[in-house]
This record gives C-alpha cells, structure tokens and sequence, in this order.
C-alpha cells in the first residue's frame, strides 16, 4: 500500500512527506530532478511531472492513495485533470487534494476558480477524497521578513476583514493525518472538505503589531494597496501571477479570509494539540535572524 506526494519538494508537500515518513508509511515522491531530493529514510523518489503522461502512469503503478498538490501556474487546472484521469485509470480510489479555502466565492481568481473545478471533477468522479482548504500560509511572510526588519513595514496588504492564517507544517500534518485515514480505511470514505485555518483571525494592523511585540519596535502596516502589490511581484513572477496575486489580495480586502464555526476546534481535535499562532512564527523568523 503506497501513498504518492505530489509536489512533494515545495513548502507542504515536504511536510507531508516527513509527516508520513514518522508515521511509517509506504511513500513515494514525484520530483523533477532525483538529483537534488533529500527525503526521510524509507521515502522513494520517482522522477516526473504532471504534464508528463508517461512519467506519471510509471509513477501512480502500484499506488492505493493520491496527494494532489499542484502549484500556482497557468496550467494548473491541465495539470490537475491529467493526474486525476490516470490516477482513476490506475484503479486509485483514495485522494487528498490541496485546493484552497473560499475556492467557490473568491470566483474572479483565476487559481482559485480552478482549484474549484478540480473539487468538482473529483466529487463527480467519485473519489473517496478529503479536499483540504487552507487559507493564506503564513509561510509566505517569510518573503516579508527583510522589508519587516530593515524598512519596519509589514507590506501585505491583507486589509481588515481578517485573514485565519495557517502555518504550513500544520497543513502538511493533517494532510498527512487524512491520507493516512483514507489509505487505512477499510472501504471507500465519504467525500469530506475540511477548511484549514489558524488559530486567530488577522489584519494588517493586528500583523503588524506582533511583528512590533517580537522586535521590540514599531513596525507599521503599509496599507491596502493591491496596485503596488500587483508592481512589485511583477518583478520576481510572470505578470499573469502577479495579477492573479492581486485579485487575491482585492478579495482579501473586500471580505477577508474567514474561517467557518467549528474550524478550529475541528482542526485542534484532529491534530491533537493547538494550531500554531502568527505570532510563534515570527518569533522563529526573528530568532533565526
């Protein structure tokens, strides 16, 4: 019984990977490049991409149970649909998908409108699947941190409706929790859909007032500009994921990221110990530097 990562090098995927290693499970890893893995013990890396047809019925032969993680690209949906056609051709019945919380109202983004249909092939096909729903990583502040600690302003601007951000290791161990749960199971599983969320509800102001607390000084939040968010990412991005960013972020300002009764003490259950705070991850952040 073996259990595949996909995107089993990027920020969760890893901790998915290290997550089942420590549970014992049977894993392998799709990576592009076998050269430059450096997985837990007992972990088998298989070399492939999504688009690679071939590549990927070598990699699904002799699998029980899918982790679909695709990143952001223009290909995505593509992408997502060619694994879950082989996966259902290779007789895998079990997957857990990453997509992405308020996938069915944030509609105008273009990678969450995707990650929307991807949800509904899988439910039409009749996976027996968990589809995670996390929202914004705090992860991706670490990208921040140098504009937090040398110009002292918090950049993002995620407004003031509130984002429930999560960190990523808690992603990657309930995933690891789910897949774990599917591939176990006795018989299919119903189709579930769980919302991962952070233990507290964020702003700006809020964000830039615990980067105050661990630095010991004043950081201010830079605003609520998706304009400059869209011009800045340009420079490191392609321009069509630099403007889907900004979509992102107009939603963020208009209604938030929120999350649903019962979510965090959904998650708190399930991992068995308290969801990491915005705030034990900046103190990392500040200690490493």
């Amino acid at each position: 019984m073996t259990i595949l990562i996909t995107g089993a090098t990027g920020t969760v995927g890893r901790q998915v990977v290290t997550q089942l290693a420590k549970r014992g499970a049977d894993v392998r890893a799709l990576v592009r490049d076998l050269a430059k893995v450096n997985f837990p013990s007992g972990v088998s890396a298989v070399q492939g991409e999504l688009l690679d047809v071939e590549a990927l019925r070598r990699a699904l032969s002799g699998v029980s149970t899918l982790f679909l993680l695709n990143a952001v690209a223009a290909d995505e949906f593509t992408q997502a649909l060619v694994t879950l056609n082989l996966a259902r051709s290779a007789g895998i019945e079990r997957v857990v998908y990453l997509s992405v919380i308020h996938s069915d109202r944030y509609l105008n983004v273009p990678h969450f409108a995707g990650k929307l249909g991807v949800e509904r092939m899988i439910e039409d096909a009749g996976f027996s699947a968990t589809i995670l729903r996390p929202a914004y990583f705090m992860n991706n502040d670490v990208t921040v941190k140098d504009v937090v600690q040398q110009y002292g302003v918090y950049p993002m601007p995620i407004g003031s409706k509130g984002l429930a951000m999560i960190d990523a290791r808690d992603v990657g161990e309930i995933a690891a929790i789910e897949l774990l749960s599917r591939e176990r199971a006795p018989g299919p599983m119903p189709l579930k859909r769980l919302n991962l969320v952070g233990p507290d509800t964020l702003t700006g102001a809020s964000v830039a007032a615990t980067w105050s607390e661990v630095l010991g000084r004043t950081i201010a939040y830079g605003g609520d500009n998706p304009e400059a968010l869209e011009e800045n990412l340009k420079k490191v991005m392609p321009s069509w994921m630099a403007y889907d960013m900004r979509l992102m972020s107009e939603r963020f300002l208009s209604e938030g990221m929120l999350p649903a009764a019962g979510d965090v003490e959904t998650l708190t259950a399930l991992l068995g110990r308290p969801l990491r705070s915005y705030r034990d991850f900046a103190s990392e952040i500040a200690q490493s530097t």
